[in-house]
């Protein structure tokens, strides 16, 4: 099986419609939040992992644990969306075999260093939403919730809002 399968158009416009119409998104750089998840969320204020952090382990431990929830509330063939805004997206499955680009990154980065990286279940029931400007990670879905909280990444320490 592959990962990282390429949206169609199709898939692509309608996905992001109904990001757009579902999340009430606004892209923004100066307007938080630029979008509404349903309860329940937690928003965390990973700002401290901007610019200057010299541990990269942190970095690990996030795409690590982020993995061990996504594992979590999969099933081993089952893909979810990844989504970095005006970019190619993908559909991912996180029970196969990471491929990463010539910086050792995901495809779409877990960490949101420079624009919207999404993680959403394909119906919508859970996500995990980078927004690159407010410098935070919001994860919604009880499921995903719960899973983040059993293996919580450091980058998780400090609440910004939750609903």
């Amino acid at each position: 099986m592959e990962n990282w399968i390429s949206f169609s158009d199709i898939e692509y416009e309608r996905v992001w419609n109904k990001v757009y119409e579902d999340f009430k998104f606004e892209p923004s750089i100066s307007k938080f939040p630029a979008f509404h998840v349903p309860s329940p969320f937690v928003t965390y204020d990973v700002s401290n992992y901007f610019g200057a952090c010299d541990d990269f382990s942190v970095y690990e431990e996030l795409e690590e644990k982020a993995l061990i929830a996504f594992r979590a509330n999969t099933l081993k063939e089952e893909y979810i969306l990844a989504l970095d805004w005006q970019h190619d997206c993908f559909w991912f499955n996180p029970h196969l075999e990471i491929e990463k680009d010539e910086f050792d990154e995901w495809k779409i980065p877990i960490f949101p260093d420079g624009d919207y990286s999404f993680f959403i279940q394909k119906d919508f029931k859970w996500g995990y939403l980078g927004h690159p400007w407010e410098r935070s990670i919001t994860v919604f879905g009880e499921e995903l919730l719960a899973s983040c909280k059993q293996n919580m990444p450091t980058m998780f320490r400090k609440v910004l809002r939750q609903g």
